[in-house]
């Protein structure tokens, strides 16, 4: 697809849909999103991350064509059966990421799902009674603000900025890399006892779960020949996270 049909009119004559502009809104979004997530740490208010979500829901809209938007995945599913497969694989490669944080760290601040787990509840943490309607509310909003967002950012609009330049597959490990990168704000760089830390070896294992976990997005993306493999892959992810921290570790 030629570069000029995949944007809107507006944008035609002042931006060109490439890696560089692909780079730009990586930093553009990446880098408020990160410092919201690090605050956020501290506080536990997230509510701001979801201004950042939805930025990425609507960039497409405000960017590409229909063609455009048709590039990056925004179209039916061709193969229906693999949104089942999909979603599994989100559960697989989540219940996989869980057992290894639990085999290597068990319940430590070194867990990336038990330092996610901090601010997951409450003050004065959940009873019995409370478990369920957390784990729903919490499971109904990790399903659609982030799946949504992220993936039509980083497996569409990103992922299509760098295919235009570097093909399909390359893209995929340089969208997957950002992904990977910029979960370190959710882990890696934690804050305990009041001060900050860097775990170091946790948090390249981490990152490399998010990159491998970003990998299976991408092929549940090309096997429904849509985005929407990605986001429902990415949504059993963290629904499942969701169930683990909420019966397994608080």
């Amino acid at each position: 697809m030629q570069n000029r049909s995949i944007l809107n009119k507006f944008w035609r004559k002042s931006i060109k849909f490439n890696w560089i502009f692909g780079l730009i809104m990586i930093i553009v979004l990446g880098i408020p999103r990160f410092i919201i997530i690090l605050k956020s740490n501290i506080t536990g208010n997230y509510y701001y991350i979801f201004l950042i979500f939805l930025t990425m829901w609507f960039l497409p809209y405000i960017f590409l064509s229909k063609k455009g938007r048709q590039f990056i995945g925004i179209t039916r599913v061709k193969k229906k059966m693999w949104i089942l497969y999909s979603f599994l694989m989100g559960i697989g490669i989540c219940a996989i990421v869980y057992f290894i944080g639990v085999l290597l760290y068990d319940g430590t601040i070194h867990n990336w799902f038990v330092y996610i787990s901090k601010y997951q509840t409450a003050p004065g943490g959940i009873n019995s009674s409370q478990r369920f309607t957390y784990f729903i509310i919490g499971g109904i909003m990790s399903m659609t603000f982030s799946p949504i967002g992220e993936e039509l950012f980083y497996r569409g609009f990103v992922h299509g900025s760098f295919q235009v330049n570097v093909g399909d597959n390359k893209a995929s490990y340089l969208d997957s890399l950002a992904f990977a990168v910029t979960h370190l704000a959710h882990f890696g760089i934690v804050y305990s006892c009041g001060t900050w830390e860097i775990l170091i070896i946790p948090a390249f294992l981490w990152i490399f779960l998010m990159f491998i976990t970003s990998r299976i997005f991408y092929i549940c993306k090309k096997k429904t020949g849509s985005i929407l493999g990605a986001i429902i892959s990415h949504a059993g992810f963290n629904v499942t996270m969701m169930y683990f921290i909420f019966y397994h570790i608080l």
